[in-house]
């Protein structure tokens, strides 16, 4: 059941994306004829007065059809309601409406996930030293600290139950490499001040530590509307940062991070275990999917909603768009190139997944 909820997060994530472009097609009065939900052989479909919708046998993709795309339509070619005869800005909305639609869905996601279920809290103020690094040496041990210790403040920055609060430790000691950081740690009913200087290395600074929550991690609903709504638009803030900076890493330290790139078996996999072991993080986990999506949609690659808008930028500049043909070889190109990729992934965590499956069953033989 794990693994259908999963599934079942895709799909509606998804589902939102194309209802994104479906809806602002509509509203704009612009012709659309299939309504897809997955791809290859169709499993459903029923035929409304302009619209096909159907539900197809593999539910991680989807599309939205125009006659635009129909060689043997008998729809009118210089028909005002196509959407390749409306002005650049109406196309564009609806190119775009995807990714906005992931965006707003993830937002919501996090409030209910604030709201209902509650936002994870650790039962003590400040952040548990939870480990030392195993090297010989440390920053931190040289310093004294010891397994146990709980920061309360760094540079005067105290440290209160939100889990938040670890990566915010995290982000003073990598800002600070080289440069003296002060701790307020708290050890028993012992109060010290430690100082301690964070290694000059490339990923940023570190100190040589392990950090856990302070206490027990309690969920508390957030009743208040406006709070949760504040909330909620604070963790959407950091999530879009933190996935900016997930593809920057890629771009910028492509060797090092290719590998973590996950396709739809991984995700399915990490989904799998959250639902089963903590379901009510599948809100979190399903907005953190969204915003990814979202992100990767914009991307101006060929295949991508972005690359649309690409080829809409140049048609604003140019006055004209670009011959069809040099368009349709693009979008051609960067498709193959995406289902490769998608191919590769599927194999790749497949394979690996059977690995760990074969391990497993070993250890009860």
């Amino acid at each position: 059941m794990s693994v259908l909820a999963a599934i079942a997060v895709l799909a509606v994530l998804i589902l939102v994306h194309e209802l994104g472009h479906f809806i602002a097609a509509r509203s704009q009065g612009i012709l659309v004829n299939r309504f897809s939900l997955g791809f290859g052989p169709i499993l459903w479909k029923y035929q409304g007065s302009q619209t096909e919708y159907a539900i197809r046998a593999f539910p991680l993709g989807g599309f939205v059809g125009f006659p635009d795309d129909e060689p043997d339509s008998d729809i009118p070619p210089n028909d005002p309601n196509l959407l390749r005869n409306r002005p650049i800005l109406d196309r564009a909305i609806v190119i775009s409406a995807g990714v906005i639609a992931n965006l707003i869905f993830a937002y919501l996601l996090l409030v209910t996930q604030v709201s209902i279920v509650g936002i994870g809290q650790a039962s003590e103020p400040g952040v548990l030293i939870k480990q030392l690094a195993p090297e010989v040496s440390s920053v931190a041990a040289d310093a004294g600290i010891q397994p146990g210790d709980v920061i309360l403040a760094a540079n005067q920055k105290q440290f209160g139950t939100a889990l938040q609060e670890i990566e915010t430790f995290r982000d003073i000691i990598k800002n600070n490499p080289g440069q003296p950081v002060q701790l307020e740690i708290a050890r028993g009913d012992q109060k010290l001040s430690v100082k301690v200087i964070p290694e000059d290395k490339s990923a940023g600074g570190s100190i040589g530590i392990g950090l856990a929550p302070n206490g027990e991690v309690v969920r508390r609903p957030v009743t208040n509307l406006g709070q949760a709504l504040n909330i909620g638009a604070t963790e959407f803030q950091r999530l879009v940062s933190m996935t900016f900076k997930g593809f920057g890493q890629l771009i910028t330290n492509f060797g090092e991070t290719a590998g973590q790139v996950a396709g739809p078996i991984k995700i399915v996999q990490i989904g799998s275990s959250i639902a089963q072991n903590d379901t009510g993080s599948l809100f979190f986990f399903a907005a953190l999917i969204s915003i990814n999506l979202a992100i990767i949609n914009i991307l101006p690659l060929p295949a991508l909603d972005g690359g649309q808008l690409a080829f809409l930028l140049i048609e604003g500049v140019r006055g004209k768009p670009l011959p069809n043909r040099i368009q349709e070889g693009v979008m051609q190109t960067g498709l193959v190139l995406l289902l490769g990729l998608g191919i590769f992934l599927i194999v790749k965590e497949t394979t690996q997944l059977t690995s760990q499956l074969e391990w497993v069953q070993k250890l009860f033989q």
